[in-house]
């Protein structure tokens, strides 16, 4: 397995709290220690610079406690930016905030018609896009998609509310291969992950709970929650490398490695 060499773009979570409940993770009246999700979030970001990977940050807006997780800022594919459209009024702002980012760094730029939560709802695995809908991402947006980036969707119908983004039930472990949890798919679309993807690895719900799929692969290392034990196990079983890293705090607003974490890709498949 080889490893490829990646560039990311994060968020630090200087004004994170969970002042809002906008998915089942969030609980306002519940204690976050702030201090604590940086420390986490730096750890996460000294992880894949260990691992040879490109981090730059874009500057976190007071007010957009969510901001953090970069991965619902767009879609980047071959140098083409699709900019966000948020479902909630809460994360709204975050919109233009990251837009004006990929167009300060030289992207050419798309708007979306329709709401679409990015990356959260985005996956690129080989020459196909895997596309979530159901509670975020709208299904409309996807016709879009295939148009900007001229690769075929595959719609995936997501049915758990924990699993509110298609990046919480699925990861892309490499050009071929994903692991996901069954359950929290629509029978269609688990029909459909089983003809795709035969050899896919599944998680289990305990795993899934703690947002072990929530995870980003450079083809041989995963970085996932440290909490998701029985995964990573699965995952050196089929010859990958395993960094568990614990967000622990950010997970209270529902968020993971992932989450953190949007790729920047300037070529073909991320070439």
């Amino acid at each position: 397995m080889d490893a490829t060499s990646q560039r990311f773009l994060m968020c630090r979570p200087t004004y994170f709290a969970v002042d809002y409940a906008i998915n089942p993770w969030m609980d306002p009246t519940a204690p976050v220690d702030a201090d604590l999700a940086i420390r986490q979030w730096e750890q996460l970001r000294q992880t894949y610079r260990e691992l040879g990977h490109t981090v730059e940050e874009i500057t976190p807006v007071p007010g957009l406690p969510d901001m953090v997780f970069a991965a619902n800022g767009g879609t980047v594919i071959d140098g083409r930016a699709m900019a966000v459209q948020f479902r909630d009024p809460q994360r709204a702002d975050e919109a233009p905030a990251y837009r004006a980012w990929f167009e300060a760094a030289g992207f050419e730029m798309y708007d979306p018609k329709h709401v679409n939560e990015g990356e959260g709802d985005i996956l690129l695995v080989g020459d196909l896009l895997l596309a979530g809908t159901g509670f975020r991402t709208a299904h409309a947006s996807h016709a879009q998609l295939q148009e900007v980036f001229g690769y075929p969707v595959i719609t995936l119908q997501l049915v758990d509310p924990r699993f509110y983004h298609l990046d919480t039930a699925l990861t892309v472990l490499d050009e071929r291969t994903v692991a996901y949890l069954p359950e929290a798919f629509s029978p269609g679309s688990r029909a459909a992950l089983r003809r795709l993807f035969p050899d896919a690895v599944h998680a289990t719900m305990a795993d899934a709970e703690v947002l072990g799929l929530n995870a980003v692969s450079d083809g041989r290392h995963v970085v996932l929650p440290a909490q998701a034990t029985d995964l990573a196990a699965k995952l050196r079983d089929r010859g990958y490398e395993t960094i568990g890293v614990d967000l622990s705090e950010l997970r209270k607003a529902g968020g993971g490695p992932k989450c953190c974490t949007l790729r920047l890709r300037q070529g073909k498949a991320g070439k």
